[in-house]
């Protein structure tokens, strides 16, 4: 249902007051990240590193670009770098563990997850332990991976990706039953997010309760009609039996 490259992308920073045009050519760089022109964000980020070789959020831009363009040796180097000169960013750490992950480093990228989820600054901790979850869960660990999703619930209860890394978890398990549990008290805590109404309805379609799953696919379709999960509910609804 997830991937881990597709669960999280951390907020993207924004510029302080450097010297220069540094922070006209960081602002640029931005832009283009934001809108996937990868390969010009980096030029223009590169140019601002040259003017401000001090600026920590400088560095977790430019760590960005490279993981865009999914060279993990140069974004790892950025964002230690970001780390180096700022270790109060906890919020790089989710940048640096996603690429040491991605990068083939998965216990090192755990490790990065698990002291963001743990500093008591980190303003999303439920990103960092719903991280956890999705790499324990792409590693089968199924018992660990439930534990990380359950953590990032607790700590944001409206946040859909735990809910739907648990289920995937559960399902894997065997536990379908649960899995419709869990998913169920998502749409109570967020009854208008179409993940979860989309999540929902799928695994009610591998129960057999095919009217169920209508329901919840259909409510899924009206919510974000023009939106991935809309349309994703869209196709499986076509599979529902009438």
């Amino acid at each position: 249902m997830l991937v881990l490259s597709a669960l999280v992308q951390p907020t993207v920073v924004r510029a302080q007051k450097p010297p220069g045009d540094a922070e006209a050519r960081f602002s640029a760089g931005l832009t283009h990240l934001r809108e996937g022109r990868a390969e010009l964000a980096l030029e223009e980020i590169k140019k601002a590193v040259s003017q401000d070789d001090k600026n920590p959020y400088f560095y977790k831009g430019l760590g960005q670009a490279y993981a865009q363009l999914r060279k993990w040796k140069d974004a790892i180097e950025a964002f230690r770098k970001s780390l180096q000169l700022n270790p109060y960013f906890v919020d790089v750490r989710n940048d640096l563990g996603m690429a040491l992950i991605l990068s083939g480093k998965r216990e090192e990228g755990r490790k990065e997850f698990e002291t963001a989820f743990s500093d008591p600054t980190n303003p999303t901790p439920e990103i960092s332990a719903r991280n956890l979850g999705q790499s324990y869960l792409e590693d089968k660990n199924y018992d660990e991976a439930i534990k990380w999703f359950r953590s990032s619930i607790a700590r944001n209860k409206i946040y859909a990706d735990p809910y739907l890394g648990e289920s995937d978890a559960l399902i894997a398990t065997g536990h379908l039953d649960e899995a419709i549990a869990q998913l169920e008290a998502g749409v109570r805590e967020a009854p208008s997010d179409p993940a979860l109404l989309t999540g929902l309805g799928e695994v009610l379609l591998k129960a057999g309760r095919f009217t169920e799953a209508r329901v919840q696919l259909e409510s899924a379709i009206k919510k974000d009609p023009a939106g991935a999960w809309g349309r994703r509910a869209a196709t499986v609804l076509k599979t529902v039996p009438k």
